[in-house]
């Protein structure tokens, strides 16, 4: 599938990376989030492979506001660094208010039917959140971070607390020797959303998964659990 790729700016402030199928649609919308480090080629690779699939994409950048505007950083010591200040900068409401924003935008595309989310790290917790959103059918987060403790920017975050908010249906991914999701964190997260009442969700383990082992850059990328995760959530998305 032909793809057609644009940038935009949604909310007078958010950059956007937007990727659809060739033709007039409508196709499912998907929002997805990045990793800390913003529009790189890589998160961007991944955008392409679910827009081929019959989605139009949406790629906000997480730090749409500071000096981090516009900034895809490198997947080194320093990127990582500034990645991670970006996220200290930002408040859980001004990450809340850029979902919003993003997902309007998505809402009222003549080429999108039905919305759905999906994010990676700091972006699967961010996807998360967007799925208290009820427009929003179905959510993928893969290896969210800080989703059992609430470290998400600058104060502490009430994620769980809000799961029984959520009413589309959710899919988390995992990888079993992830040191920022370990097994007690993982445990805690199950627990916390069963306890909310969601025990209609699907739950993903991926053994030897290491974090962002879906990132093609780097040691740590498994293309064969790649693969598995992406197909997964395509699957999930269309509503099996």
């Amino acid at each position: 599938m032909k793809l057609i790729e644009e940038r935009i700016v949604v909310g007078g402030t958010i950059n956007v990376a937007v990727l659809r199928p060739v033709g007039d649609g409508p196709w499912p919308g998907a929002l997805l989030y990045t990793d800390i480090f913003q529009l790189t080629e890589s998160t961007l690779r991944t955008a392409r492979r679910l827009a081929g699939s019959g989605f139009v994409v949406c790629v906000p950048e997480i730090y749409p506001h500071g000096p981090l505007a516009g900034v895809a950083l490198e997947f080194d010591d320093a990127g990582k660094q500034a990645g991670l200040a970006g996220a200290a900068a930002m408040t859980t409401a001004e990450f809340d208010a850029d979902r919003a924003a993003v997902l309007d935008h998505l809402a009222a595309r003549a080429d999108v039917s039905t919305l759905a989310v999906t994010g990676f790290c700091l972006g699967g917790h961010l996807a998360f959140r967007a799925a208290f959103d009820e427009r929003v059918e179905a959510t993928v987060c893969f290896y969210p971070t800080g989703l059992h403790n609430g470290a998400l920017g600058s104060d502490t975050a009430d994620s769980l607390a809000r799961a029984a908010e959520i009413r589309g249906r959710l899919m988390i991914v995992f990888g079993s020797q992830d040191p920022h999701v370990p097994a007690e964190a993982r445990l805690a997260t199950v627990t916390a959303l069963y306890a909310a009442g969601l025990t209609d969700l699907e739950l993903h383990v991926y053994r030897g998964g290491e974090h962002a082992f879906m990132r093609d850059v780097g040691p740590r990328h498994d293309p064969e659990l790649t693969d598995l995760a992406l197909a997964s959530a395509v699957s999930f998305f269309r509503g099996r």
